[in-house]
């Protein structure tokens, strides 16, 4: 299990699972968020309260120096960080056809989505390459059911947002495979998680759940085991992989 891990946008939903998981495995977790403070105190004091130690540290996913800060942050706190799990992600308010696209909105997605995870990727690679003097580390982005289906009629920004983080996955984890890095992604089905409500979809999971195979939606402990399963030395031989954990669905 990696020892120092960073969990971005872990004040709720997948990432407070995997930041509580963590924990229950006696981690040093630095529990990212950005405006709720107090849910991410309080993944904090869980995460204790189950063997692991824990900060919270606020930070824009999508400011460079927020996420630089976030590291350096983690450096004072734990040491360098060993695990990475790019979690954080934002939507757009609602619907948008593709005659109503805006490009601030759009801007904005991708800036979190997108470049904030390379950036961050970046900064976790300075610390984790062997061929800097790190001892090795391993990251997990989190990707979407989006980048395979397009999202048509309703975030085609988002899923593009996250097709492109399965690209950088794979282009990634090959290009620091020898220096002791591992890298990979899940792509989420639907999962019963804030994110719908703050895209003006309050009863999406309810209505969409039924479509799933398997008659119900994902939960974020679900998603949160897969992302620790990578994390940890028993997917030693997994790296460059996009891991779909949607319960089959389409």
């Amino acid at each position: 299990m990696a020892e120092v891990v960073i969990v971005t946008g872990a004040s709720s939903g997948i990432g407070a699972s995997t930041a509580r998981l963590l924990g229950a495995a006696g981690a040093n977790v630095v529990v990212n968020y950005n405006t709720s403070r107090k849910l991410a105190e309080d993944v904090v004091a869980e995460v204790k309260a189950l063997g692991g130690n824990a900060i919270a540290v606020g930070a824009n996913m999508g400011a460079e120096a927020d996420i630089v800060r976030l590291f350096e942050e983690t450096d004072k706190a734990f040491g360098p960080a060993t695990g990475l799990v790019n979690n954080a992600g934002v939507n757009g308010p609602r619907h948008r056809a593709a005659d109503n696209y805006d490009f601030q909105e759009a801007m904005d997605i991708f800036a979190v989505n997108t470049v904030g995870v390379l950036i961050a990727c970046r900064e976790a690679v300075k610390r984790m390459s062997t061929k800097h003097g790190g001892k090795g580390g391993t990251i997990v982005n989190i990707s979407s059911i989006g980048a395979l289906t397009g999202s048509p009629g309703r975030f085609i920004h988002y899923a593009g947002s996250k097709a492109a983080v399965d690209t950088m996955t794979k282009g990634l984890a090959v290009e620091v495979a020898r220096d002791g890095i591992r890298i990979n992604a899940i792509r989420p089905g639907m999962i019963d998680t804030p994110i719908h409500a703050k895209a003006g979809q309050a009863d999406r999971v309810k209505e969409f759940a039924a479509n799933n195979p398997l008659g119900r939606a994902g939960l974020p402990d679900e998603v949160a085991e897969a992302i620790v399963w990578l994390l940890s030395e028993k997917a030693s031989l997994v790296t460059g992989a996009v891991l779909d954990v949607m319960g089959a669905q389409r």
